[in-house]
């Protein structure tokens, strides 16, 4: 078996809305390689706090909810969206709402959360490879990974982007709302002590403003092969 700190990593980080949930899985699909969605993994711990009613500003009870959260990610028979299984609960999608990225954004700002969570994200780096999303990836989760993308995108196409998501999955949104919130979460990921939202040294930056998924995968696979 691979040790694990010669299995390749490619890691997308990027904010909100940027694309980078969609083209790491595309991605990961065309080469074969596991797939990380670390922002499921901060949205399901602050789920399941509120399932438990836990105060998110509470450290300890925080901390103590995502060292004993049990989290699984499950592929859908036909190819489809991952499940996201939370306790034992299919959340996939709760965890896509922006109430439960505001509450991942929130507890992600607690180091103590962040430690937990770093051992369970470091085990999903297996052969043949990995693909790592996320806000931190290149940063500090995968800091020796040979490849780092950062995508992003101007706020308001990125709240388009959540709005058609979330309408179709039948949630009741406003394009207003959304762009506010997503403006909020950008300054407070970007401004936060612990790990702020930045691309790593060396990373290639990516705009998608405007530009098809299959032009971003393309860039992506660029930098995988220059």
């Amino acid at each position: 078996m691979a040790h694990p700190a010669i299995v390749p990593v490619l890691t997308i980080d990027g904010p909100s809305g940027s694309g980078k949930g969609t083209i790491s899985r595309l991605v990961a699909d065309k080469l074969g390689w596991r797939l990380l969605d670390s922002g499921a993994l901060y949205r399901a711990v602050g789920y399941a706090a509120g399932a438990e009613g836990i105060d998110l500003s509470d450290v300890d009870a925080v901390t103590r909810c995502a060292q004993t959260t049990k989290i699984r990610f499950v592929a859908s028979p036909d190819g489809g969206e991952t499940h996201v299984l939370v306790n034992g609960h299919d959340a996939t999608d709760e965890l896509r709402t922006e109430t439960a990225g505001a509450a991942a954004s929130a507890i992600a700002a607690i180091p103590s959360v962040r430690q937990a969570l770093v051992d369970l994200q470091h085990g999903f780096r297996k052969a043949p490879g990995l693909v790592a999303d996320g806000r931190d990836m290149g940063t500090v989760i995968f800091p020796d990974a040979a490849h780092k993308v950062f995508l992003t995108a101007s706020a308001s196409e990125r709240a388009k982007r959540r709005y058609k998501q979330l309408k179709d999955k039948g949630l009741s949104v406003t394009l207003a709302g959304l762009l506010r919130e997503i403006e909020a979460r950008d300054e407070r990921d970007a401004s936060r002590p612990v790990a702020p939202l930045k691309p790593a040294e060396g990373a290639v930056l990516i705009d998608t403003t405007g530009m098809p998924i299959e032009a971003v995968v393309e860039k992506v696979f660029a930098v995988l092969h220059p």
